[in-house]
């Protein structure tokens, strides 16, 4: 399990719904599709967000490479 330091890095499915304008259950359903990647940090698996996961999923709505090699490709 996540230690108390590595979860407060983390952010919390209403956070990230709200930046991404978008219900929490929106979230949830990506995140069991697969479309972002969360973290399960407790016995109820709530889901908890890598900030660079949201900016990663930011990008590839805007558009933007997915991939290190994509991005590599664009050059």
């Amino acid at each position: 399990m996540a230690s108390e330091e590595q979860i407060s890095n983390l952010l919390t499915i209403r956070e990230v719904a709200r930046m991404l304008h978008v219900h929490p259950n929106t979230l949830r359903r990506w995140s069991n599709e697969g479309r972002i990647q969360a973290c399960r940090i407790n016995s109820r698996g709530d889901r908890r967000f890598k900030r660079e996961e949201v900016m990663r999923f930011l990008g590839e709505l805007n558009g933007e490479p997915r991939t290190l090699a994509q991005l590599l490709s664009r050059r």
